[in-house]
């Protein structure tokens, strides 16, 4: 089973999704802007993905810079209180599969979580290839 933590209105969480569905795999979408987060939730995939709350967190198209969540001495606490007020702090596509729970930025950084590449040609959205016709990754 793959899970994606997706926004539909971010271009690279879009890509992510496409590429999944490429490989063969129907993900379950958790669309988390609609749903919202737990503290454990979180926590959890951060501890998965091995990333910190500041690392995660969206600095821009967010209000991070408005709610003074850029600034050092904001505390992780801090930090995941406002994530969980706001979703749209959480930095996206966070994927997690058998192979690993990773924040996929860029979105070809998902295909380290995959067992086999799709079939190329593929696309992203902007028209960049990211597999070529032979399967492999240019």
């Amino acid at each position: 089973m793959i899970v994606i933590h997706h926004n539909p209105d971010c271009g690279t969480s879009r890509n992510v999704l496409a590429f999944l569905r490429a490989s063969g795999v129907e993900p379950v979408v958790i669309e988390y802007l609609k749903e919202g987060w737990t503290r454990p939730q979180l926590l959890a995939l951060f501890a998965a993905a091995g990333l910190t709350p500041r690392a995660a967190l969206r600095e821009t198209k967010s209000p991070a810079r408005e709610l003074g969540l850029l600034e050092e001495d904001v505390s992780e606490d801090a930090l995941i209180d406002a994530m969980l007020a706001h979703p749209v702090l959480v930095n996206r596509p966070i994927v997690c599969t058998a192979k690993g729970t990773r924040l996929c930025r860029p979105s070809e950084a998902v295909f380290d979580l995959l067992g086999q590449l799709p079939p190329g040609p593929l696309f992203k959205e902007d028209g960049q290839m990211v597999i070529d016709e032979n399967g492999a990754r240019p």
